[in-house]
């Protein structure tokens, strides 16, 4: 398989580098279907007869082994190449679809948790990372526009996902006209078969098409001085191994820690929540499933939006001032919509969009900020092992959420004031955020590489440039 070689992607000369976020975002638009699982959660409630919570694992798994994955293989991404690893991750994406699909048929819900949640996860987490570090070095110039450019296929991957999802879904069951239709395991069975295919194929489109610069490349009329001026951007390099020896290293996990847990337990939760926040004294809701599933898409386009317009801002303010706003103005946020979002649906549209757009953009800014405080030498192994903290935001993000709600009643029949408590936990942990981010310092010289080794290229990588 050596055509998957990194040597075998070197761009030629000449080659332009605007081609490689349409392949990233292949990719991430595929693995973004990760987003849109709230709207088929409650036909799997049914389909199992099994808690929220226990359906809701079903995400933290996947979003743990996302974490994990991205952990182990963050070195293996940097040396292998990103056509390599987007290879793999496809295989794995699109297995954990089958084999989810084959729990759903077979009533056997730990299949759905080996399937979707390890396998995919697994895919997921490779495939998350595999194009950052290369379109860091493809702009240079722009790392946050860069990473912004892809990361916001991630986020956006619910926007296709969630109304083709619930199309699929009403084709696939027959009583899907009924009123109050929740659909029918089988259903979303066959949807799961429906995505494996399409999945494979389109990441595979992004594997083939992706490209590495060559050896000391650099856009035309770049000046790395131009980098070093900003506050907290170094020049120099520091491995993955010291970068987890570094405070600093800890305290940008905490702060992406607070920032996903808090937008998670909304994600998650995304389609029911609404239809909760506007229930009627007669148990009905003032929002239907369709509805609620366009709401999915809309926070998708917040999530997608974010990721790109607040990482490309974060080129001209800074990483750390644009963090400030992410959990500060997040935090109130969060305290307007547990108080006050069930006044009016605009209202509560209008708080979630912009909370689900500071979550976006916190993923897709936290590469660039890896990228200042450490250089570019592993970069994308050093992003790997941050995303532990996504796992661990992907357990305790669902466990806050549904376990607070199935305290306050069942499915179907929550109202606002029953995720206020969930809603107010997620205030205190922004604030944890806010705090840890304000601690942030430029990383001391003793975990700096030496000019010869930070220079010196990796299995089959471009040197990069000091």
């Amino acid at each position: 398989m050596s055509w998957l070689d990194r040597e075998r992607t070197i761009a030629p000369p000449g080659f332009n580098r605007w081609l490689i976020p349409p392949a990233a975002l292949a990719v991430h638009l595929c693995i973004g279907q990760a987003y849109a699982t709230s709207v088929y959660k409650t036909a799997l409630v049914a389909h199992f007869d099994v808690s929220l919570t226990q359906i809701g694992l079903i995400f933290s798994i996947a979003i743990v082994m996302l974490g994990l994955s991205a952990a182990v293989m963050g070195t293996w991404v940097d040396t292998q190449g990103p056509r390599k690893a987007m290879f793999v991750s496809a295989l794995f994406w699109s297995s954990g679809f089958l084999v989810g699909s084959l729990g759903i048929f077979s009533g056997q819900l730990w299949l759905v948790y080996l399937g979707y949640g390890f396998i995919g996860g697994i895919g997921l987490g490779i495939g998350y990372i595999s194009p950052v570090s290369t379109l860091i070095k493809w702009f240079p110039d722009r790392p946050g526009l860069a990473t912004g450019m892809a990361i916001m296929g991630f986020g956006g991957g619910a926007l296709i996902a969630s109304p083709v999802s619930t199309a699929l879904l009403g084709l696939y069951d027959p009583n899907s006209g009924v009123e109050g239709w929740v659909a029918s395991g089988d259903a979303v069975g066959k949807l799961f078969l429906t995505l494996a295919v399409v999945y494979l194929a389109y990441m595979m489109f992004g594997a083939f098409t992706i490209r590495v610069p060559a050896a000391g490349w650099k856009p035309d009329g770049f000046d790395p001085a131009t980098i070093k001026a900003k506050p907290l951007v170094t020049d120099n390099h520091v491995s993955a191994a010291n970068a987890i020896k570094t405070r600093q290293f800890w305290l940008v996990w905490v702060v992406l820690f607070c920032n996903v847990t808090a937008g998670i337990g909304i994600l998650e939760q995304a389609a029911p929540m609404i239809q909760d926040f506007f229930r009627r004294p007669d148990g009905t809701s003032a929002v239907s499933v369709v509805v609620a599933g366009g709401f999915v898409g809309l926070l998708s386009i917040a999530n997608m939006g974010g990721r790109f317009a607040w990482s490309a801002t974060s080129d001209k303010t800074g990483r750390r001032n644009i963090y400030m706003v992410y959990l500060g103005v997040g935090a109130v946020l969060y305290l307007l919509l547990a108080l006050f979002g069930s006044g009016t649906t605009a209202l509560y549209v209008l708080l979630a969009f912009v909370i689900i757009s500071f979550y976006g953009g916190g993923f897709a800014t936290v590469p660039a900020y890896l990228r200042d405080l450490f250089g570019t030498f592993q970069v994308g192994a050093i992003h790997g092992r941050l995303l532990t903290a996504w796992s661990a935001a992907g357990i305790a993000g669902p466990l806050i959420v549904n376990g607070f709600l199935d305290a306050q009643g069942t499915p179907g029949a929550l109202t606002a004031q029953a995720y206020q408590p969930a809603l107010l936990t997620m205030v205190g942990l922004l604030a944890i955020g806010f705090i840890a981010n304000l601690l942030v310092r430029p990383v001391h010289s003793t975990f700096h590489e030496t000019v010869a080794v930070a220079a010196r290229p990796a299995v089959g990588e471009a040197v990069l440039e000091s």
